[in-house]
């Protein structure tokens, strides 16, 4: 029996358009030894019953819509390899896709997980994403969306692997403590990253895993009211989950600014509503969830302030880039 070193991890709801491409693409890799996963997160459309027709594929449904970040925890949880790679439903690997990414991994104990090269799917020779960074402002963002292609060919260092192609090692993730599912949906991978950063681990981006991407396939635009509402919601318990107190009151002008500059790009597209309700969530949700924050005293206080050091640095990238929120 073949031995299976990546379990391929699928999350999917409502998927049907684009899962027979996505899992097609899966089957003509020149790596074979992985297993796919795919977890239906209580869809509507035809997407189970197209599943249950894929005999080379384990599914996992659930009954009722319970988020991305439970959905790949499931999943996690009953893959048997040693790297799982999560991968959106809307998306067509490249034939090497999972080799690469498997070897990237396993360069350096120390690296946790790896972002692939995702490509815009209308036009290819434009980026969709090559990995995260989150800065002082309180902005997750990539430094790729919309740009050529060809400025992403080296290898890097990176905040955080967007999940929606990327490896990790399980049994750290799980170490972790998986995906937090109080994101639901949005920045789970950016604070996971960040929580693996805090052990000493490193997220990088490997171009040679290259994957198209079709973008906002379930919220269904780049901006509308439920991910306005839940990024701004998940931001918000990012900062206070992942920051020391001492790095809030620090960044706190710039935080601040970062909200005020947000509230009005979205009052101006005529989201600033759905914004300004997902702060006031993400208040609330701080207050319900006080025992995630780690105990930082425990935390040496050279590794925060390098912490410090590269937001403050993602914060002058993110404003040299001078392109949209």
């Amino acid at each position: 029996m073949m031995e299976i070193r990546v379990s391929v991890i699928i999350p999917n709801y409502n998927g049907m358009e684009y899962l027979d491409n996505c899992i097609n693409s899966l089957r003509g890799q020149d790596f074979k030894n992985f297993e796919i996963i795919v977890v239906d997160d209580a869809s509507a459309d035809e997407s189970v019953a197209y599943l249950k027709t894929c005999d080379d594929i384990r599914l996992f449904c659930h009954k009722e819509n319970v988020g991305f970040a439970a959905s790949v925890n499931d999943g996690i949880k009953e893959a048997k390899a040693e790297y799982v790679l999560l991968l959106n439903n809307d998306t067509v690997a490249g034939r090497s896709f999972v080799g690469e990414l498997y070897k990237a991994v396993r360069t350096d104990e120390k690296v946790f997980s790896v972002s692939a090269k995702m490509l815009s799917m209308k036009d290819p020779t434009m980026m969709d994403d090559a990995g995260d960074y989150y800065c002082s402002l309180g902005w997750q963002f990539t430094t790729a969306k919309d740009r050529p292609a060809s400025e992403y060919r080296k290898a890097t260092e990176v905040f955080s692997a967007c999940a929606g192609a990327a490896i990790y090692k399980r049994d750290l993730l799980l170490e972790l403590g998986g995906f937090d599912e109080a994101h639901f949906a949005y920045l789970e991978d950016v604070d996971l990253g960040y929580r693996a950063k805090w052990r000493g681990y490193r997220n990088l981006y490997w171009p040679r895993a290259v994957v198209k991407h079709a973008g906002s396939a379930v919220s269904g635009s780049r901006h509308n009211e439920f991910k306005v509402r839940l990024t701004a919601r998940n931001n918000i318990y990012l900062i206070y989950k992942n920051m020391p107190l001492w790095q809030i009151i620090l960044n706190a002008p710039q935080l601040f600014a970062g909200i005020l500059i947000k509230m009005a790009f979205f009052a101006v597209k005529g989201l600033g509503a759905a914004y300004l309700e997902g702060l006031l969530q993400g208040v609330r949700l701080c207050g319900n969830q006080s025992e995630m924050r780690p105990d930082y005293s425990k935390i040496p206080m050279p590794v925060q302030i390098r912490m410090e050091m590269e937001l403050l640095a993602n914060t002058f990238r993110r404003i040299l880039m001078r392109v949209s929120i």
